[in-house]
């Protein structure tokens, strides 16, 4: 059974080779990946099936990063994971790279659905949790949105849609860290109390403190022992989180920045 410290080392290390990763372009989506690693934390460090070694096997369990802009948190959580050498994430958004700016199933080993295109990932999650479901397979499949995205209209037509089938084996997650590209959410589309909604829609929603890896961790298991509802898991974070040059700041969806800004907030994080 996974540890409380230990998938706290893991998602402080998705951050350093994240920004590592970014560092050599001096530029990038920092402040989402910074919000989203811990739960990916969590994820990745324990609670997903999955084989490193067999990317495609039937078994594992499924991830969709409908944010898919913060794709160089997950591209570091697989190949801290062994999908890939490490070495491959100094490739990123480059030329040749198998680690685009935006996920893509059809480049990156452990990629389960390609997304960027917002709102659109809650649509394929349910897609192939509802598969699943058809074919009698016990997989899980996760999924995560951000709070901006969440004004699209094609996520709420899945709220209605997943609770009605009986989406047990799907966990959704909300990385509501109150910004988006040019603002904060409340100023530009204020959506409320999207735990409430989640609930008037038929799920099993809750919210937690999204970067408290034992919170979600928790989380993810009372989504399933009810397995009657799809989960939702409101995570409460902050846009940035754990790099200093990004957290705090408005404007930190994608950033530039110098190598020193970068070495600097590897070094705290270490």
């Amino acid at each position: 059974m996974y540890q409380k410290e230990e998938l706290k080392y893991f998602a402080k290390h998705i951050r350093i080779e994240a920004l590592k990763a970014l560092g050599g372009l001096g530029f990038g989506h920092v402040g989402g990946t910074m919000s989203a690693a811990d739960v990916l934390g969590v994820l990745y460090g324990g609670v997903m099936k999955i084989d490193p070694q067999n990317p495609d096997w039937e078994d594992r369990d499924y991830f969709v990063m409908s944010k898919g802009h913060a794709g160089p948190a997950l591209y570091a959580a697989l190949a801290l994971r062994g999908y890939f050498q490490m070495d491959e994430l100094k490739t990123i958004n480059t030329n040749g790279t198998r680690l685009p700016s935006h996920c893509d199933r059809n480049n990156t080993p452990g990629i389960d659905m390609s997304t960027g295109s917002l709102g659109q990932g809650m649509s394929t999650a349910i897609g192939i949790a509802h598969g699943n479901k058809m074919l009698g397979k016990p997989n899980y499949t996760y999924l995560l949105l951000g709070d901006g995205e969440s004004q699209e209209g094609q996520v709420w037509e899945g709220a209605l849609y997943a609770p009605q089938h009986g989406l047990s084996h799907l966990i959704a997650f909300i990385d509501c860290n109150k910004q988006q590209l040019d603002g904060y959410t409340k100023d530009i589309c204020d959506m409320g109390d999207l735990n409430q909604k989640f609930l008037d829609f038929g799920w099993y929603a809750m919210e937690v403190d999204g970067h408290d890896v034992g919170a979600i961790a928790d989380a993810i298991e009372s989504c399933k022992k009810q397995d009657e509802k799809p989960g939702m898991i409101i995570l409460h974070t902050q846009k940035g989180k754990g790099c200093d040059f990004a957290e705090g700041v408005l404007y930190n969806h994608h950033m530039t920045f110098t190598k020193e800004q970068c070495d600097n907030a590897i070094a705290k994080l270490n």
